[in-house]
């Protein structure tokens, strides 16, 4: 498959069946830099030490996670340590889960169909938000990257999921960018559309970019070319570096200025789980960091809100910047196991050097297809790598095309699966569908006994009832549970325990 037929218009039609072309061996970049040679041992340090930065950001963040919400942390000391190993996490276990299917089905980009079969055989635990909205689509016949849409995922809009499970496909692309974007919304999009997959274009490039520079604001430019003109994370990048540049050693005003100007939702979940002060945080941990791992971390821990995700992200990237070797000759404790604790159907013996080797044979394989060489010079294995500028990849979307575009697209299927089919799962998909679309009322009116049906089929699947009614943010998911009252949907009686 060719990552650079990934589609990335702004209308969602395109989605389940052809957003790649197959029987091609190659990725290869719109436009690349010059090639770019990197000895195999610098890649595999890098690579290793961006994926300990990530776990040491995400499991030692744990305890910070929507701790500082009104106010920032005073953490003061900090020892990165994982003195009993990593564990399974959502921060990464679901890029676990992605990596060891990419490497076990021999391709990079993984279809639609094959995403939900992962999802169902492994991905059923310890999922929140977006995340377990999605979840739940599938189960009445939704396929990625509807499954991330804002029509149909009331998370999808601002979720964070764009940023927190995006890292390792910023290690599997070194020096390649747009590559690592490409890969990276293949797998957010499950789950996310409009400004988190900006998110995701973002922290990809700067990953897939730090490993050739050190140099954080060079970095940052990398990920401000591989995001949308228009869209509202490059302000917000952009003002942190403003606040950063006036106020240097002062990171606790930068904190007050974000939660000032991008907090809008009082504080709640909206707030606590959404891109605008989580993009803003990371910007910042990575700036007031300067390039020292530890200071880093505490930055992104102190600023709180969803603290470990974003000190994981920023963790991965300071991470490939110092490398395995010296973060383990800093003597911190870290013992070599990465336990299975959440994810069916997966390896129970895996260790965090097994995952680091999965991805590095990942970014062998990019390499290659992607044009590059591995070579053999005077003894020693040397990456030639098609080095990539960073670029937007998918643009920005005009949402409101989106929702024309599929109520054209769908309305004749929805109607005849009503008023013909009498499959369960498909008459709860297309009633879920005709409710997010605002084609219920016309079904409704018209087919009395067959819209009641197909109700009926979507209340079997109790699960699609409680993220709906229970477990959607406000105001995007109010509005969708007031279209499924209207719609003749009734509200579960009881919120119950769906993982």
């Amino acid at each position: 498959m060719k990552i650079k037929d990934f589609i990335t218009t702004a209308t969602i039609t395109f989605l389940i069946v052809a957003s790649l072309a197959s029987n091609v061996s190659t990725y290869g970049a719109d436009n690349s830099d010059k090639s770019i040679d990197m000895p195999a041992e610098v890649l595999r340090d890098k690579i290793r030490g961006g994926l300990l930065g990530q776990l040491l950001g995400n499991l030692n963040g744990l305890k910070h996670e929507m701790k500082y919400i009104n106010k920032p942390g005073n953490v003061n000391e900090y020892t990165p340590a994982l003195p009993e190993g990593a564990r399974t996490d959502d921060d990464t276990d679901l890029e676990w889960v992605y990596i060891v299917a990419m490497q076990r089905n021999n391709t990079v980009l993984l279809p639609p169909h094959l995403i939900v079969q992962l999802w169902k055989q492994r991905i059923n635990n310890r999922i929140w938000c977006s995340n377990q909205y999605a979840r739940q689509l599938m189960d009445i016949g939704f396929q990625p990257p509807q499954t991330g849409s804002i029509v149909f995922n009331p998370w999808a809009n601002f979720n964070i999921s764009g940023q927190f499970i995006c890292e390792s496909f910023g290690l599997v692309a070194p020096a390649m960018p747009q590559t690592a974007a490409r890969i990276g919304l293949n797998y957010t999009r499950v789950t996310i559309d409009s400004e988190p997959a900006q998110t995701t274009q973002l922290f990809t490039s700067m990953i897939a970019t730090a490993f050739i520079t050190d140099d954080i604001e060079n970095i940052l430019e990398a990920g401000l070319k591989a995001i949308d003109q228009k869209c509202a994370i490059r302000q917000i990048v952009n003002d942190v570096r403003k606040w950063h540049h006036r106020y240097p050693k002062d990171w606790r005003t930068t904190r007050r200025l974000i939660k000032e100007k991008y907090s809008k939702h009082g504080g709640q979940m909206r707030d606590r789980n959404g891109h605008e002060l989580n993009t803003a945080s990371t910007i910042a941990a990575l700036l007031y960091g300067r390039g020292d791992f530890v200071k880093t971390l505490m930055t992104a821990f102190n600023f709180g809100w969803d603290a470990d995700n974003n000190a994981a992200t920023s963790g991965t990237i300071i991470g490939v910047i110092k490398g395995y070797r010296w973060m383990m000759q800093q003597n911190w404790q870290i013992v070599d196991r990465y336990h299975n604790t959440t994810r069916d159907e997966m390896p129970m013996d895996e260790t965090i050097t097994s995952f680091a080797d999965r991805i590095i044979d990942l970014s062998e394989r990019i390499i290659i297809e992607n044009g590059g060489q591995r070579k053999n010079i005077k003894g020693q294995i040397v990456y030639q790598i098609p080095a990539e500028k960073p670029k937007n990849i998918a643009p920005l979307p005009n949402l409101a095309n989106q929702i024309a575009r599929l109520q054209i697209d769908m309305k004749s299927t929805i109607k005849n699966t009503i008023t013909n089919e009498n499959d369960t799962r498909k008459l709860a998909h297309a009633a879920y569908s005709a409710i997010c679309l605002d084609l219920a009322q016309s079904l409704k009116q018209n087919y009395p006994k067959r819209w009641s049906k197909a109700l009926d089929a979507l209340n079997k699947y109790p699960k699609v009832a409680q993220v709906l009614f229970f477990h959607s943010p406000f105001t995007e998911g109010d509005h969708l549970r007031k279209k499924a009252l209207t719609a003749g949907l009734k509200q579960p009686k009881q919120k119950i325990k769906i993982w």
